[in-house]
């Protein structure tokens, strides 16, 4: 039996010029995320990440707490969803039918709130029979790169082993999802309540892989709790 976490990124940087990046926060979640994994003996034979900034970020601040040197990998598959491009392509014709979504966008997005109402809109319809736009990455590429990244993984790193793959809130919802063999139109509902480097666990052998628990950031809570500083949030 071997262990696979996945890990969200620490918190990014909303509404500044440079969303890819961790904010200070973001940065003090991933490092609180990387002394945890080293105080309770999770000691990684590997690492793997996405190619996004914030991902190799988290990566590097986490795996500095580790007793010795990681094996590091970049699958830019463990990348985000491409919510940027998903709303410039679809939100056009959404709001046409949508006037929930049309007086979102009339008022802006300044507010990650009203920003994570559009996604919800746009995912749920990315995902569905319906969406065919050709301007995009298609929903059958995506989660087909996921799973062939994980399945890829588990393969090249065998049996026994402890591995991390710090990615994003729309990759772990799609693998977890995909676990539980469920399809694209119940994935969104693990995607919005991801918090930032929060930890999911799953187990594998061979090419079988079960769900142990998601989400977790307790963690957080009690490091944030003794140091005096709230370290957790979802944006």
């Amino acid at each position: 039996m071997a262990t696979l976490y996945l890990i969200r990124h620490g918190q990014a940087s909303f509404g500044a010029d440079d969303y890819d990046k961790l904010s200070d926060l973001g940065c003090r979640q991933a490092t609180a995320m990387g002394r945890y994994l080293a105080d309770h003996g999770i000691h990684l034979d590997a690492a793997y990440s996405g190619d996004l900034l914030r991902q190799r970020e988290t990566a590097q601040l986490a795996l500095a707490s580790q007793p010795g040197e990681v094996p590091y990998h970049i699958d830019p598959r463990f990348n985000e969803v491409r919510n940027d491009e998903q709303v410039e392509h679809l939100v056009p014709e959404l709001v046409k039918s949508n006037v929930r979504l049309k007086a979102l966008m009339d008022r802006g997005l300044s507010e990650s709130k009203d920003y994570q109402k559009v996604i919800e809109a746009v995912f749920n319809h990315w995902v569905s029979p319906d969406c065919q736009h050709p301007g995009i990455q298609s929903w059958a590429d995506y989660s087909s790169g996921v799973r062939d990244a994980i399945a890829e993984l588990m393969r090249e790193q065998g049996a026994g082993k402890t591995v991390a793959v710090f990615t994003s809130g729309g990759t772990i919802a799609t693998a977890v999802a995909q676990v539980l063999g469920l399809g694209g139109e119940h994935t969104y509902r693990f995607y919005e309540p991801i918090f930032n480097c929060s930890v999911t666990q799953l187990f594998y052998s061979g090419d079988k892989v079960s769900l142990s628990y998601f989400n977790d950031r307790s963690f957080l809570q009690m490091m944030g709790l003794a140091e005096g500083e709230n370290l957790v949030t979802y944006r």
